[in-house]
C-alpha cells in the first residue's frame, strides 16, 4: 500500500492534526517532513509550542531505516511540539512509535478521544503517560 498522511491546520486549537497510512519511503518522510514545516508556518505559534495529533492507525509497519526518518522529524527542534499525542492500531505499531522518541510530553492512544483528552488538557503540558 503506498503512503499517504494529511496534515490539518487546527489554530483554534494551536496544534496540527495528522493521519497517516500505508508504507513510506525515504522520499514520502520528506515530503512530509516539508509538508509540516508549511503547516507550522500556517499556526502562527512560537517555535515548539504547537500540539500535534498523530493517527497513525493504518500505518503499515516500516522498515527501520524509515522509522529513523520519521525519528528525525518528530524530535527535530523545528518541528517539535509541547505534546504529541499517538493513536496506534496494533501493539506492533504503537512498539514502533515508541521508537520514534522517549522524550517528555509523547503519549500513545488506542481511543481517539483519549488522545484528544490528554492532547487538550493543559494539566498535561509537562507530562507524559503511557494510556492504554
Amino acid at each position: 500500500m503506498n503512503a499517504y498522511y494529511s496534515i490539518v491546520v487546527d489554530r483554534a486549537r494551536g496544534a496540527l492534526r495528522i493521519a497517516m497510512g500505508g508504507f513510506f519511503m525515504h522520499s514520502d518522510v520528506d515530503a512530509f517532513q516539508s509538508e509540516v514545516y508549511m503547516k507550522l508556518a500556517q499556526l502562527g505559534l512560537r517555535p515548539n509550542q504547537h500540539l500535534m495529533l498523530c493517527d497513525v492507525r493504518e500505518m503499515k509497519i516500516q522498515m527501520q531505516e524509515i522509522v529513523a526518518a520519521f525519528s528525525h522529524v518528530v524530535g527535530n527542534p523545528r518541528s517539535r511540539s509541547k505534546r504529541l499525542a499517538f493513536v496506534t492500531g496494533s501493539s506492533l505499531s504503537r512498539l514502533q512509535a515508541k521508537r520514534l522518541s522517549n522524550r517528555d510530553g509523547i503519549a500513545y492512544f488506542a481511543d481517539m478521544a483519549l488522545a484528544q483528552a490528554w492532547l487538550f488538557d493543559p494539566a498535561h503540558d509537562a507530562v507524559a503517560i503511557a494510556a492504554e
